[in-house]
């Protein structure tokens, strides 16, 4: 058998070897949506015989802390590069883009000169952010270098952010100048959404460029024995203003018999504004607890609890939704693209208003008090075509894999 066994776990070889994979995103630490898919998306890459590398800014999401500049997960090779001088220009209207793609610019280019050592046969670009446009206008130079090379976007769904005025300008001037129409230069775009799919059109992004492939389950949340449930309702998260937590504890207070925990990395600001809305309304039945890094401690902590609620003012595809999900919670989400594409209203679990903490108190008393079990059900088996032994597949018919 053992023989038998070993031609399945076989590397995925193409055209005689094993295929070289870069991917490329804005953080590769803390607690993010894109890093979570990236680190899983590579993981499965790996296991399916490639050779991956993730080139990354040097911060951290959510502490903007500086972290080492390699590292191993596994078999997976990370290199973070340090934030060139506009990254201070830049951090004025936003931490989320970090310029960490052009050092000394615009003398010197450092992460192109590792990219062309590294030579892949696949890059994997992640978000329209600066330097997706950087590898942009580099694709017809390193496809000189290997004719054969594929490069691929993942946008991740940025097209319901609300950034201010003069971000969302400078932002709507640079995709419909920089990014219009040359989109099409990437051999796939790769929506994580369904809801994302006519803004990619609106970019001028050809119909047969475009490929659905959603966010991933790993397959611990569907094989990790269940424990009893003792807790009533969880957040787990990223403790950021866009989460919106000032709604759950609103909704906590106006349910004081009920107990609310709030789990995740925190933004110091934020942490301190909610640690004081709590103390002003005396609010005693909601616990913060630190990030939880350990996938097993995560299932078991969701599992300790009855509902997941998700009460943010926006979403792409949220990760920890889909984590409930996999789990049989009873999940409660706020009406955001992502929170509406993922949950079925009624059947998989439940929406209210964005900001509406009266409503969302209804749903969670709603939730505890009436036999909710045909909804655990429904939420556990549609999480099944999450999961990333089955998204896997997608993955390498559009990367070129199969």
């Amino acid at each position: 058998m053992l023989p038998i066994l070993n031609w399945f776990r076989r590397p995925k070889i193409i055209g005689g070897k094993i295929m070289k994979i870069l991917e490329i995103t804005e953080f590769s630490s803390g607690h993010c949506g894109v890093w979570t898919r990236v680190l899983a998306e590579s993981k499965e890459l790996v296991k399916l015989g490639n050779d991956v590398t993730i080139f990354s800014s040097n911060i951290e999401k959510g502490t903007c802390k500086e972290v080492k500049s390699e590292e191993n997960i596994g078999k997976i090779k990370i290199k973070r590069f340090k934030t060139s001088w506009l990254d201070k220009i830049t951090s004025l209207f936003t931490k989320n883009v970090r310029m960490w793609f052009l050092i000394d610019w615009p003398f010197k280019e450092k992460v192109i000169e590792e990219q062309k050592q590294y030579n892949p046969d696949i890059i994997i670009t992640h978000l329209l952010h600066p330097h997706s446009s950087n590898i942009l206008h580099s694709i017809n130079y390193f496809k000189k270098i290997n004719p054969k090379l594929k490069v691929i976007i993942v946008p991740h769904a940025p097209f319901n952010i609300d950034r201010g005025f003069m971000l969302n300008l400078l932002t709507k001037i640079w995709r419909f100048g920089a990014l219009r129409n040359k989109l099409n230069n990437f051999d796939k775009i790769i929506a994580i959404t369904q809801w994302e799919m006519p803004y990619l059109k609106e970019l001028g992004v050809k119909e047969n460029k475009i490929v659905y492939i959603p966010n991933g389950i790993p397959d611990e949340f569907f094989k990790q024995k269940q424990v009893k449930e003792t807790k009533d309702v969880l957040f787990l998260g990223r403790i950021a203003p866009v989460k919106d937590l000032e709604t759950l504890i609103l909704a906590a207070k106006l349910l004081p018999s009920i107990d609310f925990s709030i789990v995740g990395p925190a933004e110091e600001d934020y942490f301190k504004k909610i640690k004081g809305l709590i103390n002003k309304n005396n609010i005693s039945n909601v616990k913060i607890y630190p990030q939880i890094n350990n996938i097993n401690k995560k299932i078991e902590f969701i599992d300790k609890h009855k509902i997941f609620v998700l009460p943010s003012k926006r979403e792409a595809m949220p990760q920890v939704l889909l984590e409930a999900l996999s789990r049989g919670k009873i999940v409660i989400s706020s009406n955001t693209d992502g929170g509406k594409e993922i949950i079925k209203d009624g059947k998989t679990g439940f929406l209210f208003d964005i900001g509406n903490y009266e409503q969302l108190a209804n749903l969670i008393d709603r939730c505890l008090k009436e036999n909710m079990s045909n909804i655990e059900k429904n939420a556990k088996k549609d999480a099944e075509k999450y999961k990333w032994s089955v998204l896997i597949k997608k993955i390498e018919n559009a990367y070129g894999l199969g």
